[in-house]
Order: structure tokens, then sequence, then C-alpha cells
């Protein structure tokens, strides 16, 4: 599975961005889908993750209220829609995908296919 993660940029404090995750070859039928981002100078940290049907998600506490993860009904594209953006935001964000036939994880290392990152900035 090769992921193709997109959308991101520089932006305001307060701005809003979507991010894309999209599977080539193969749709994400029975594959979960999750975001994670990296500071410089910090560790990978999980952002959200959905299922591979949609039914369910989770976001961090960090995140909860302002970020929002969904998929297309077709299944091959994961959106991560980031709202009130905070400049603590700023990171390279990474998708990665895991076959699973329900629910999600959290663990980055639960995961075995990552998309290559998108930098998000968010300037004060």
């Amino acid at each position: 599975v090769q992921l193709q993660a997109s959308g991101g940029g520089l932006v305001q404090a307060g701005g809003s961005l979507t991010l894309s995750c999209t599977a080539s070859a193969v749709t994400f039928n029975r594959y979960a889908t999750g975001w994670f981002r990296q500071a410089p100078g910090k560790e990978r940290e999980f952002v959200a993750a959905v299922s591979f049907n949609g039914d369910t998600t989770d976001v961090a506490a960090s995140v909860k209220g302002r970020f929002t993860i969904f998929r297309d009904s077709a299944k091959t594209t994961a959106f991560l829609q980031m709202n009130s953006l905070k400049p603590e935001d700023t990171a390279v964000y990474y998708c990665a995908a895991q076959w699973r036939l329900s629910g999600t994880s959290t663990s980055p290392s639960e995961y075995p296919y990552w998309g290559q990152g998108t930098q998000v900035t968010v300037s004060s």
C-alpha cells in the first residue's frame, strides 16, 4: 500500500486546513487510517484515526474539538479537517494505514504503511 499525503501549507493561527491521504493501487477497504505528526526535536505523536468503514474515530486530546477525521464513501481517501489551528500544531503530518477488521489504533508502531508527510506551519 502506497500512501500520498497532501494539503499542508502555511496558515495563520485560527485558520483551517484539510489534509488528504490517498492510497495508490488499492482502496482503503479493511484498512484503518491514522494521522500522526512530528515537530522538530519531538517524537512522532498520534493525532487522529478512523476505521476502515468510517464508523469509529479516535482523536488526540490536544486536538479534540478542533480536528476531525473522516473518509470518503468510496474509501479511497481519508481526510483530516483542522480548524482553529494554533502555532503548536506546526509539524510534519503523516498518514498511515493498517489492515484492521474493526476499530483503530493510536500507536504508530502498529501502522506498517506510511505516506511521505506534509508540512503544516501555523504562524502566530
